[in-house]
């Protein structure tokens, strides 16, 4: 009789799930108990929509399209400001955590990558659709006047546009691979925020500068139902006129560079392993 050699084990795939339910529970409670986080992420829009947005003397003012007030193109770019926030901070951290030691403890666990990037990409959209609800609901209760099922279109523009920040947030983590980084990263949206002509009405050499800025292509998109590309100028009452197709472009291509830099870093990241 001939020995008959034993079969060839195969390796076993690690079986994982798309999005876990218990982490995807664990991390967002974790993340709405850090208040001070929820402060400037919720808190702080709130805030400033009340006062430029419903105690300002234009509040009341109907937009050139007659499909709302200037209270609520304030509203939008306050709820669309917090939920960059989120948005920066979530997936920053995400990638910070994934090259520190959680990452090599999660390649223990049947948890795949794949998986655990899902499960935050959930809660980076619960996060950043706090601000978005608080704001507008602030807003429906004061000054902002919207027409009819086009306060729905708005939260989901507002939603959607902030995304591409999600991009901005992974860069700085896997570029600077810490916590103060993706802080720092969060900060920098301020700043971004005035460039891209959403804290107030710019004029000259800003106005011209604000459409290839990051966040002028957020705010054009997300407010393009109420504004239709046209804003005021500064504080002499003039105004300028976009097209659709600019906000879109510029969506596009910061999304593209987001992501180019990001993929860069990541790259480079694993090359010193």
């Amino acid at each position: 009789m001939t020995a008959t050699a034993p079969a060839t084990a195969r390796p076993r795939r690690r079986a994982g799930r798309v999005v876990n339910p218990a982490y995807t529970g664990y991390d967002l409670r974790r993340n709405l108990r850090m208040l001070t986080n929820l402060f400037f992420i919720v808190g702080l829009p709130v805030t400033m929509y009340l006062i430029f947005g419903a105690n300002s003397e234009f509040s009341d003012f109907e937009l050139e399209s007659g499909r709302g007030n200037v209270s609520a193109q304030i509203m939008v770019s306050m709820a669309v400001y917090g939920a960059i926030t989120a948005t920066v901070s979530l997936a920053g951290s995400a990638a910070v955590e994934l090259q520190q030691v959680w990452g090599r403890q999660l390649g223990l666990t049947p948890f795949t990558q794949a998986g655990y990037v899902l499960s935050k990409v959930v809660v980076a959209l619960v996060y950043a659709a706090l601000p978005i609800i608080a704001v507008f609901a602030v807003g429906a209760l004061t000054a902002a006047r919207v027409d009819g099922m086009l306060w729905l279109g708005l939260a989901g523009l507002a939603l959607a546009a902030a995304v591409v920040f999600a991009l901005y947030g992974l860069m700085f983590g896997l570029l600077f691979r810490s916590e103060a980084a993706v802080g720092a990263a969060g900060g920098t949206v301020v700043i971004l925020m005035f460039l891209g002509n959403a804290f107030m009405p710019l004029s000259g050499f800003l106005l011209d500068l604000s459409p290839y800025t990051p966040v002028w292509g957020v705010m054009q998109f997300a407010n393009w139902p109420l504004t239709e590309g046209l804003l005021f100028v500064g504080t002499e009452g003039g105004t300028v006129q976009y097209e659709l197709w600019q906000p879109v472009a510029n969506l596009l291509v910061w999304a593209a560079v987001f992501g180019a830099v990001a993929l860069w870093a990541a790259r480079r990241h694993t090359a010193r392993k």
